[in-house]
């Protein structure tokens, strides 16, 4: 038996042909998409309609591009996020969604992390300084003297709220779903209202999955809840903050900065108001980053794609 797969995962295709043999003995004749983030509805139609599977990233799987998929049998998605893919249809056309959950757990905790530690000892602006020829001390603050906001306390924010605790910051989160009670032991994790949260953090960390709940969770009205000290952290999903409204917020010095690995526009158009902002750190959606997690994600989305092939045979 053999299958077409196209394969579009940003992260996988530079490793495509380490895995050539493998896929290949297992009759996978493999479609390569070229791609620098994630494919559109308009770039998938003209490739899904003779393919059996796919390996995507954060391609657009409207129904649009299911209903023209006729043989697809499996998506295999690089990763854990599935916003991208319409699932409720792929269910009503019998096409199977898989992922790799708990994939990035440290890689996107320690990035969440480096960025509050950014913030709190000036680490980016005194380098900066240094080079322009400048020997300013700034201002800084110890994270044992801080309040971290952690919203969305899964997989990820628990290891968000373990480190902070390891630097002895005071840790609030929220979360819709109910956080285990001897995890709040352990931790002395301060579960609280959103809003509550936001008025009382130094710092606020996202990461949280984007769903209908979440899309623009930090919009203007959030934002104007936190503190003008204060600092926003969003290595979860772009569209959970208001990009419009953030870039308010920090124009008119509401908001002492941000971090922002993920955004509505990936890659951030080059008109983007947050790039004129020195304090806004921006990153290419590469917190999930680590040689380790990656290689673990390589070959759970292959045996996912297999297994899933086969069962159809």
């Amino acid at each position: 038996m053999s299958w077409r797969v196209l394969v579009s995962a940003p992260y996988m295709l530079p490793a495509l042909e380490e895995f050539r043999p493998r896929l290949e003995q297992a009759g996978i004749e493999i479609v390569r998409a070229e791609v620098r983030e994630r494919l559109s509805e308009e770039e998938l139609l003209p490739l899904v309609a003779e393919i059996d599977g796919a390996i995507c990233g954060d391609d657009q799987f409207t129904e649009r591009v299911l209903r023209s998929a006729p043989r697809l049998k499996v998506i295999s998605k690089w990763g854990t996020g599935i916003d991208s893919i319409d699932s409720g249809a792929a269910a009503r056309l019998g096409i199977r969604v898989c992922n790799t959950p708990d994939a990035f757990t440290d890689p996107v905790a320690d990035t969440a992390l480096g960025y509050v530690l950014c913030f709190a000892r000036r680490l980016p602006w005194m380098d900066g300084d240094v080079r322009r020829g400048l020997w300013v001390k700034p201002d800084a603050v110890a994270l044992r003297e801080c309040t971290l906001g952690v919203v969305g306390v899964g997989n990820i924010g628990r290891a968000v709220v373990r480190r902070a605790r390891a630097f002895g910051m005071r840790v609030l989160g929220t979360d819709p779903l109910p956080v285990p009670a001897a995890f709040v032991e352990e931790t002395g994790l301060n579960m609280v209202p959103l809003g509550a949260l936001l008025a009382e953090s130094d710092f606020v960390t996202l990461h949280c999955d984007l769903n209908p709940t979440s899309l623009h969770l930090l919009d203007g009205a959030a934002l104007s809840l936190m503190r003008p000290t204060a600092y926003l952290v969003n290595t979860s999903r772009g569209p959970v903050v208001d990009e419009a409204a953030l870039s308010r917020a920090l124009a008119e010095g509401r908001l002492a900065g941000a971090a922002l690995d993920v955004f509505e526009v990936e890659p951030l158009p080059g008109e983007s108001p947050l790039r004129a902002f020195e304090n806004c750190l921006l990153a290419p959606h590469n917190a999930n980053c680590g040689r380790a997690a990656r290689a673990r994600v390589h070959e759970t989305t292959i045996a996912n794609l297999l297994a899933a092939l086969r069962e159809v045979v």
